[in-house]
């Protein structure tokens, strides 16, 4: 099976990789980077259920949707079933045509509120979440899940059984227990045990960053897909160049240099947009430290940005970083 399978209507083909949800990553200036020349599910930020509903600002910022979103999907975090159902149909009417169910939130924040990877600890629980959002809607239901709380209780086969008996129409592993954080290494071929489990499109997640890691990670779990996450802070450019590694059997090739300056400094300005100026920088200011964080020797510039204030400034910093570079970034830079 496919991803596109998901969708009962069609949409085409869709690339075997999937942008996952990541708090204070994901918003709409993100999607937009990623959406350039990339087909593929890009998935909003997590958004509490419970706070959709009571339509704070935050919450309904973190749904806002462009027009022209072809393929919007919206991941919902909650433990109460109702309040799950209802929250999915509010989506809906938002303009979202997949509603993705968070079984796999590791921070202490969700998960003491009995949300996120604690509801794997609550079979019948997450079986009722499943089957009252299902029910709720007519778009596309999936699921994201961990392995199972920790090494002894490795229960993702079993309520990825469950999600598939509601209705659920795929599901995504992160290749971790929720007890590891995001510490060591994601296990890729526990998975393989979902993959028996159920007849569902299954997507492998964690510590995929190349086309050799995303193949790897297909091959042992026998996923059809693999969803990338925090590889892609400071590069939301990074799912389109891997879905065309895949598609092109080779290995991702970098940006050029200019060609990664404009578009940081275009997601820079969507954010202080977005946002407004004063939020938007200390936002942004997270992307460009992980962008210019990955090259050698970058101590330099992360000390010099983390002291700049000034828009002007830092478009500046960022285009006389990458070098020379094409004439309308240096007339958006100057």
């Amino acid at each position: 099976m496919t991803v596109a399978d998901i969708f009962i209507d069609g949409v085409g083909a869709l690339p075997p990789v999937l942008l996952a949800p990541m708090s204070g990553v994901s918003d709409l200036p993100f999607r937009r980077l990623a959406r350039h020349g990339f087909g593929g599910l890009i998935f909003s930020e997590m958004i509490a259920g419970r706070e959709m509903l009571q339509g704070t600002e935050q919450s309904l910022r973190m749904a806002l949707f462009d027009a022209d979103e072809p393929l919007a999907s919206l991941q919902l975090a909650g433990r109460d079933p109702g309040l799950m159902a209802d929250a999915a149909r509010l989506a809906v009417d938002l303009g979202a045509r997949l509603v993705d169910i968070n079984f796999g939130c590791p921070v202490k924040k969700v998960v003491n509120g009995l949300g996120g990877s604690a509801l794997m600890r609550d079979e019948p629980l997450a079986g009722a979440i499943l089957d009252a959002v299902v029910r709720a809607v007519d778009i596309p239901v999936t699921v994201k899940m961990r392995l199972g709380w920790d090494r002894d209780h490795l229960n993702a086969p079993a309520i990825a059984r469950r999600a598939e008996q509601a209705g659920v129409r795929m599901v995504t592993v992160h290749g971790r227990t929720r007890d590891q954080m995001y510490e060591g290494r994601a296990d890729w071929a526990a998975a393989a045990k979902v993959r028996e489990a159920i007849s569902l499109p299954l997507v492998i997640n964690g510590d995929i960053e190349t086309a050799a890691d995303a193949r790897e990670a297909m091959r042992l779990s026998g996923a059809d897909a693999v969803m990338i996450g925090r590889t892609t802070c400071g590069r939301p450019w990074h799912a389109r160049a891997l879905a065309d590694a895949l598609a092109g059997g080779r290995e991702v090739e970098p940006l050029p240099p200019d060609e990664q300056a404009r578009l940081l400094i275009e997601h820079y300005d969507l954010l202080l947009e977005f946002y407004g100026e004063n939020r938007g920088k200390r936002i942004a200011r997270k992307h460009l430290l992980r962008a210019l964080g990955r090259h050698a020797g970058a101590a330099d510039i992360v000390a010099r940005l983390v002291r700049l204030d000034d828009p002007l400034a830092v478009r500046r910093l960022v285009a006389d970083h990458f070098g020379e570079v094409t004439d309308p970034l240096r007339a958006r830079a100057a």
